[in-house]
């Protein structure tokens, strides 16, 4: 993921923003044709909603975020010595998935590969991994993917592309910086054996996963990444698997969920997501549970579980999935804070879940006041922000039928006309987040 503390320099904001503007086709994904297995992973990806975003790496030792190689600017030599004392000793697939079960979440995404390179699988392809160079020795990824099967969880694989430790990452990006590799490499074959080779090894030896979610090219935007080889070979041998890109662009031919970061579709909040918003393929909308992506031990600023409730509902209200992140700690375990809060959502769509699962984005715009979602003939408006005891709605084209309460059933009463509807809400009870009002609308002659 991108660091959120300031490290852009002005010709990297030149260049992104110069090829944001350029990389908006008239009309994007005309080259790819998805196979059916693919189309049916999206609509499945669409009806899951809620998502665990899992940041855990050799970067955790030091307490500091994902980003610590680049912030503190260390050199190679020192950073090898990481992996030295990682050893998750209390690392558990089961507690892990059966939280995100707990919470609602019906995937998991979870940092195969940060930026630091540094895989956390059994990869041949380097010895830069887990298995080889830490006292752990076991492949966490391969023990969590078993886990998933069993729960029934859908396992997404993050995996960066910008890589701050291979010498053939080479031109460097935006990141550079003096760590000690030399100032040649082939690009070429960091692409086509390096990375094609690992993202081989993930979609081979770990069952069927749910997709790759890539991250890092906007480190250099400008270069070939060459995504139409890359992209054939993943949807070669997994057809149903997702490609997840978080560039921050226009989807392009061969991608199959666009994603935004710690923004909703279309705003751009975080400074660097693209206000265009696809209407072909699902949409994902990530965040933080706290402020920091990977392990920091300074970061207090959690999210209160009214305020991770509200994220998924306007992220549901915006046609969207949320991707909700923790990072875990270098042993192996998850925050309490995390895992209360967790249980706290989950515990919210006991009750709720049926506005949220399988719906999509509703007929009325979000608002400030609230958003709606949509499923079959109901229309589910989320009251989050309203005071007043009538709420005017936009017009709806098709007739309601009737409205009552999702919690508890009650009737509510409501008029429309061409002009719109309006409803009169029950009193808002303590210490509820969200009201919400089902509407059922007319079934068509």
């Amino acid at each position: 993921m991108r660091n959120v503390r300031p490290f852009l320099n002005a010709n990297f904001i030149l260049a992104f923003v110069l090829t944001s503007i350029l990389a908006t086709p008239a009309s994007p994904q005309t080259a790819y044709q998805p196979t059916p297995e693919n189309l049916q992973a999206r609509r499945e990806f669409q009806d899951m909603k809620f998502g665990m975003f899992i940041h855990w790496g050799v970067y955790s030792v030091l307490g500091d975020g994902e980003w610590v190689f680049h912030d503190r600017k260390l050199k190679l030599d020192e950073y090898n010595r990481l992996p030295a004392f990682f050893n998750p000793e209390k690392f558990d697939a089961k507690t892990w998935v059966s939280l995100a079960k707990a919470a609602g979440m019906k995937y998991i995404t979870i940092t195969s590969r940060h930026h630091d390179g540094f895989a956390m699988f059994d990869s041949k392809v380097s010895d830069w991994n887990i298995v080889q160079r830490t006292p752990y020795k076991k492949d966490p990824l391969k023990l969590l993917a078993d886990e998933c099967h069993r729960q029934g969880i859908k396992l997404f694989f993050y995996y960066s592309q910008l890589d701050w430790h291979n010498p053939d990452y080479y031109p460097r990006g935006a990141t550079n910086w003096p760590n000690g590799r030399p100032d040649n490499g082939d690009f070429n074959s960091y692409l086509d054996n390096y990375m094609d080779g690992q993202l081989r090894e993930l979609l081979t030896n770990y069952g069927p996963i749910g997709g790759i979610w890539f991250d890092g090219m906007w480190d250099k935007p400008d270069a070939d990444w060459h995504l139409t080889k890359t992209y054939a070979l993943i949807h070669q041998l997994q057809p149903a698997a997702l490609i997840i890109p978080n560039h921050h662009q226009t989807p392009k031919p061969g991608e199959d969920v666009q994603t935004f970061e710690r923004d909703l579709p279309g705003q751009n909040t975080a400074g660097f997501n693209t206000k265009y918003v696809s209407t072909n393929i699902p949409l994902e909308s990530s965040d933080t549970l706290n402020g920091a992506w990977g392990f920091n031990i300074g970061d207090s600023n959690y999210k209160s579980p009214a305020e991770l409730v509200q994220k998924l509902v306007r992220a549901a209200g915006n046609n969207s999935n949320l991707l909700l992140n923790i990072g875990a700690y270098p042993n192996g375990e998850i925050d309490s804070q995390f895992v209360t809060r967790l249980q706290a959502v989950g515990e919210w769509l006991s009750k709720y879940g049926e506005s949220i699962y399988g719906t999509r984005g509703g007929p009325i715009a979000p608002a400030d006041w609230g958003a709606t979602t949509q499923k079959d003939n109901k229309v589910y408006v989320h009251v989050l922000n309203w005071t007043a005891p009538l709420l005017a709605l936009p017009p709806i084209a098709t007739n309601v039928a009737g409205a009552h309460s999702l919690l508890g059933g009650g009737k509510i009463e409501f008029t429309q006309n061409p002009d719109g509807v309006v409803l009169k809400l029950p009193p808002s009870q303590t210490n509820e987040t969200d009201r919400v009002i089902v509407l059922t609308l007319a079934k068509a002659n």
